[in-house]
């Protein structure tokens, strides 16, 4: 194994170890004000070319932008952050038996979602499941633990209260 080479950064002059990947190209590190150098070189010198000096000019490129504006109205309104952990899941068909019959009332996504992301993964790390459908049923299971203890009326069967019952159980697939 050789000895990894440090070369100087062209804007802050500093030593940096290149990226392995990238090391015979790299002249810049990673210093956030480095990287905004490196593109204006980057930018100064794809413009220096004879082909891209009139690149955004001319009645070729006003034609360019004019269909591309056509075919995305209203890209400067759409919103540049999405705050969903994934894809949106389109309406699926699905068999309805004795496991999951108490879920056709609740959509599934609805039930997560309600749930902050760290709750998710507490959940999703105590049953050892990442999957949405095991959550989905401990999630239900506890709402109906935490329903049965805040709102219940103590029973006199069997002369135990009804409500130190719960149906908080996992079962393994």
């Amino acid at each position: 194994m050789g000895m990894t080479k440090k070369i100087r950064c062209r804007h802050c002059k500093r030593l940096f170890i290149p990226d392995c990947r990238n090391r015979s190209r790299q002249r810049y590190c990673q210093n956030p004000e480095c990287r905004k150098a490196s593109k204006t070189a980057s930018q100064q010198k794809w413009l220096q070319k004879p082909e891209n000096q009139n690149y955004f000019k001319g009645p070729l490129n006003t034609q360019r932008v004019v269909q591309w504006r056509k075919q995305n109205a209203g890209y400067w309104r759409r919103s540049k952050r999405q705050n969903t952990l994934q894809d949106p899941l389109n309406t699926q068909p699905s068999e309805i038996d004795k496991d999951n019959a108490h879920f056709a009332d609740i959509a599934l996504q609805d039930l997560l979602n309600s749930q902050p992301a760290v709750i998710i993964g507490l959940i999703s790390n105590l049953i050892g499941s990442p999957l949405q459908d095991d959550i989905a049923q401990t999630l239900w299971r506890m709402q109906q633990s935490g329903q049965d203890i805040l709102y219940c009326q103590p029973g006199t069967k069997g002369g135990h209260c009804d409500c130190q019952k719960t149906c908080f159980t996992r079962t393994n697939p």
